[in-house]
């Protein structure tokens, strides 16, 4: 699929109508992909397939000659070759249309759409909702992974798998485009490529991505029916409301509720007693009682849940992986409403998800009103413990859980460091906390030390941190098997032998991605090294999704990686229950290079291993529950275990290259 411009002498190149239009048929689904790629992740997918369809059918000329800033821009060339003008020119004018979507010029309003979006006027959709066919966890992954980087990072990402182009081509087609920093967009579009691994454009050409095969769904069939049903009885019901809905409320400006369902909602919310929590066998959220300063404010309250079942539009909507985002089928319970730096905050509980609504405060011109869902089914007393209230800054302001007594903070990559004492007031809202993911780097990561209520458990601490999800996710540390003894279980983090391999893993929490519940790591061997430089130990790092599969890392720690240093990850899996409690058995493989420059293959197993055997360019095999032998450089090995059930038992996962 060519799509470089060849070079013309003159300032101008004639581009038939006729000509264009045949490139974008035949070109038309890449093109669509790659604009709703680009797009800014705040749309919704329903206006982001809407605008992607319209920025590439907008790309044709409008006259039968094509500006000269269009036609004598340079357009790398694809996979070699030869390029044909049309099809480039097409694309420059997609990935400048998609790249300066959200742009907004000096001086223009923010609370008006950018001026670009108010001149993206067909397709229209009236009635209907669309939206991508869903596609796996590694699509969702991946979908995280790219509303991380900004578009001219995604655009790099896309040209790079898709349609096969160097650095250099991609960082003269984004300079074209007007794309600012390209150099940046290209480091970025390579930290993508780690996410999404060899497997990288079969993801890109999947339906989750895909804004040609969409689902369709209703918008809101009652409301119609409604309307028509009124418009019918009276006409002056119709002006009424009309008015009703024009007025402003003297506070701040906005639109008085109206009665409807949202309003009627408003009054039924469920609310916890406050000292239910003590006095309960099911301790989740279904105990907190309503806090915060406007709990009573009905019109903020009727905001929220009607933001819940229909987003006004402009509002930015989230949701964390494999969470519904439908309108409450039940009255929901009442958490929090209150202000909180800058903004009306309000949470919501209906048994499944957690929701959280904010906006603005009134006379406020800043950020839209903002609705994110995260998944709640099955929480419990770490897992309910804690809500990430407000984002700002780079800090997170947590909502405690009314049975944590004591709260603190400590750094994970410090083992030895101390717990800091953290402010919280009467509502159980924090002082704002360092995000461990927020600086980019890794050189600390705050985590959440809460302590229990001994009226719920007697002596109970345990440490949360935030991945960017609503609710924080419990991180829990099973030690080393022991000689004859049964399989040990995940515990709190609390020993100095957990606070350690902690700090090993603490950097490697990003990769685990988003919508996790709990990640627990497993120490599941040790072995002494050759040559006699001290003991290394293999861990496995599992985070365990709110909806059952988890992802692992296995890690691999010499005595050189000390307590502060990363270990280092030799292997991992996607949607897997290894390293669980149904995935007790485990092998992983490594070289190593001793302090004389000898290279070994080092391989060990859970505690059911009773030998490990190797394969390759090094064969050896042996007893027991680890094997190390002589390696040249470079060598490819292949291990496998035998169970003491008499089983085989394959590596878990797909390696990393080894040095």
């Amino acid at each position: 699929m060519p799509m470089s411009p060849r070079r013309t002498s003159g300032p101008f190149e004639r581009v038939s109508l006729g000509q264009a239009e045949a490139a974008l048929v035949d070109q038309y689904t890449d093109l669509v992909r790659l604009a709703y790629l680009i797009l800014p992740v705040t749309l919704s997918r329903h206006r982001r397939v809407l605008v992607a369809h319209a920025l590439v059918q907008r790309a044709l000329p409008g006259l039968w000659r094509c500006s000269g800033r269009d036609a004598t821009a340079r357009v790398p060339a694809q996979r070699g070759g030869r390029g044909a003008s049309v099809p480039g020119w097409l694309l420059l004018r997609v990935l400048r249309a998609a790249l300066a979507h959200e742009r907004r010029p000096r001086g223009w309003p923010k609370q008006l759409p950018p001026p670009r979006a108010l001149r993206v006027m067909l397709p229209v959709v009236w009635g209907l909702r669309l939206f991508p066919r869903a596609g796996g966890v590694d699509e969702v992954t991946l979908g995280q992974a790219c509303a991380q980087v900004r578009p001219a990072a995604r655009a790099a990402f896309v040209l790079r798998r898709l349609d096969g182009m160097t650095d250099t081509q991609i960082e003269d087609l984004l300079t074209a485009a007007g794309a600012e920093q390209p150099q940046d967009a290209l480091r970025a579009s390579h930290r993508l490529e780690t996410v999404a691994g060899k497997a990288a454009e079969a993801l890109l050409r999947s339906r989750e991505f895909d804004a040609c095969t969409v689902q369709t769904r209703p918008t809101d069939l009652l409301r119609r029916r409604r309307r028509v049903r009124l418009v019918r009885i009276a006409v002056g019901l119709v002006v009424l409301s009309a008015v009703v809905l024009t007025g402003l409320d003297a506070k701040g400006g906005r639109s008085t509720p109206s009665a409807g369902p949202a309003a009627a909602r408003a009054d039924g919310l469920v609310r916890a007693p406050a000292q239910e929590w003590s006095d309960t066998a099911r301790v989740d959220f279904t105990a907190w009682p309503a806090r915060g300063a406007r709990t009573d404010d009905r019109e903020l309250l009727t905001r929220g849940l009607s933001a819940w079942a229909s987003p006004p539009r402009g509002a930015r909507v989230t949701s964390a992986p494999a969470t519904s985002t439908e309108p409450p089928g039940r009255s929901p319970r009442l958490l929090y409403a209150g202000d909180v730096d800058g903004r009306a905050v309000v949470l919501f509980h209906d048994g499944e998800r957690v929701v959280h609504y904010g906006e603005p405060l009134a006379g406020d011109r800043g950020a839209p009103p903002s609705v994110h869902f995260a998944r709640a089914d099955n929480a419990g007393v770490t897992t309910a413990a804690a809500l990430a209230l407000r984002r700002d800054d780079g800090r997170v302001r947590y909502l405690t859980a009314p049975w944590i007594t004591e709260t603190r903070t400590r750094d994970l990559l410090r083992s030895d460091s101390p717990n800091r004492p953290l402010k919280v007031s009467s509502d159980g809202l924090t002082a704002p906390v360092r995000g461990p993911v927020a600086g980019g780097g890794c050189d600390t990561w705050p985590v959440l030390w809460l302590r229990s209520s001994p009226r719920i458990v007697e002596k109970h601490a345990f440490l949360v941190s935030d991945l960017g999800d609503l609710l924080p996710v419990h991180l829990t540390y099973t030690p080393l098997p022991r000689s004859g003894a049964p399989a040990r279980r995940p515990r709190e983090v609390s020993s100095p032998r957990a606070l350690r391999s902690w700090a090993r893993t603490a950097c490697q929490l990003p990769e685990l991605g988003t919508g996790a519940r709990s990640v627990n790591v497993w120490d599941f061997a040790e072995q002494g090294l050759p040559e006699s430089e001290g003991r290394a130990v293999w861990s496995c790092a599992r985070a365990t999704t709110w909806r059952g599969p988890g992802q692992v890392l296995l890690q691999f720690a010499a005595p050189a990686t000390g307590d502060g240093g990363a270990a280092r990850v030799v292997a991992r899996a996607r949607s897997t229950a290894a390293c669980g409690r149904f995935g007790r058995h485990v092998v992983a493989s490594t070289t190593w290079r001793a302090d004389s420059g000898r290279r070994y293959v080092l391989a060990a197993g859970s505690r059911e291993v009773t030998g490990i055997y190797a394969s390759g360019d090094v064969s050896a095999s042996g007893s027991g529950r680890t094997l190390a032998e002589r390696a040249p450089r470079g060598a490819r090995v292949q291990v496998r275990a035998r169970l003491s059930t008499g089983g085989t038992l394959a590596p878990v996962g797909v390696g990393r290259p080894r040095p």
